[in-house]
């Protein structure tokens, strides 16, 4: 924000230590105000905007001259009811928010961090980390306030994380500093890592980050939801390599590691495209045999009873080819779900 207040204020001609002002108004702060205003999807007619900043129409004139220099592409329309509004231009200047859209924005993104939801990846947890670095503490506070306050209807299948944590493990990556944190295996172990993290990776179920372990002298992936305590040191790294040069490709190798593969052959009473659309990518592309059935032959690594699970939620009838331990499983579930319906 201070970059742009700089940028605002070279653009008004005034000098070091003086600002223009205007009705009383500080140049580069009604610059913001004006900007507020306009990313708001609508047209403003100049009258408003004038009793809006409580400067003159020729004042709103010379704003809006300020902000177009400083990149904002500010269409004007003529005529009695003519205005202007900010449109769609090539590059995305910095966007202003008032508290009200802050506040909404930040619980949006806490809430949708909280839980690996399918879609929320690493973008959206590097946006909550520089959001929450320039709140105010006030709209913080309100921020958590209001997270504490409100209960989800729904959730991803994976554990809750704590936004906090993302955000400190995004921003430690991305500044390239030096992260510690306390975590807990898969038998229960406990124990301290002092990390130089390379990237959060989202699954759709769960969080991971893929970082360079100190003390192993090794890449290791953690599950964000076993980690606790985690902060910054301030001590910066430079960059390894990581040895698949993806952290996508990492994590998947490290969760096939060990693994048994199935080669599942099912056939679906319904489209491809139906069949696509119900099940994650990770089972594989359906191949249309006619315009209401499809084939589904991929390699996979899920656990048998998790695919006859999922299975079961295709929604039609289907057939099961293959391998034999997944028509076990499938007759298995069928027994028990008849029992369990009483017939």
């Amino acid at each position: 924000m201070r970059g742009i207040l700089d940028n605002m204020t070279s653009t008004s001609g005034t000098t070091s230590g003086t600002s223009e002002r205007s009705g009383g108004t500080d140049t580069p702060a009604r610059l913001l105000q004006l900007l507020s205003l306009l990313q708001t999807p609508r047209e403003w007619p100049g009258g408003e905007l004038s009793d809006r900043l409580g400067v003159s129409r020729r004042t709103v004139r010379r704003d809006i001259d300020r902000l177009r220099d400083l990149g904002y592409p500010v269409q004007a329309s003529q005529g009695a009811t003519g205005g202007y509004r900010l449109v769609a231009g090539k590059a995305m200047p910095p966007l202003v928010l008032d508290d009200e859209e802050a506040v909404a924005i930040a619980v949006g993104l806490r809430a949708g961090a909280g839980h690996a939801v399918e879609g929320v990846e690493e973008a959206s947890v590097r946006a909550l980390a520089k959001l929450e670095q320039v709140l105010p503490s006030r709209l913080r506070h309100r921020v958590q306030t209001l997270q504490i306050a409100t209960t989800p209807l729904t959730s991803g299948d994976g554990a809750s994380i704590a936004p906090e944590t993302l955000t400190v493990m995004a921003s430690a990556a991305a500044g390239q500093e030096r992260l510690r944190f306390a975590y807990r295996s898969g038998d229960g172990t406990e124990s301290r890592r002092l990390t130089e993290p390379h990237r959060l990776v989202s699954t759709g179920r769960r969080w991971y980050l893929v970082a360079y372990d100190i003390d192993r002298d090794d890449w290791r992936t953690f599950r964000v939801d076993r980690v606790s305590s985690p902060f910054a040191t301030g001590a910066r790294f430079v960059p390894r390599e990581l040895p698949t040069g993806d952290a996508a490709e990492y994590i998947r190798r490290s969760m096939w590691r060990g693994q048994p593969s199935y080669a599942i052959d099912v056939t679906f009473a319904a489209s491809a495209e139906s069949i696509a659309a119900r099940f994650p990518a990770a089972l594989g592309t359906p191949e249309p045999l006619t315009a209401t059935t499809c084939r589904l032959r991929s390699e996979v690594t899920d656990s048998i009873e998790w695919l006859a699970v999922r299975l079961a939620t295709a929604g039609c009838d289907f057939v099961a080819h293959g391998p034999p331990e997944l028509v076990t499983s499938l007759r298995e579930l069928g027994s028990r779900l008849t029992r369990a319906s009483g017939t």
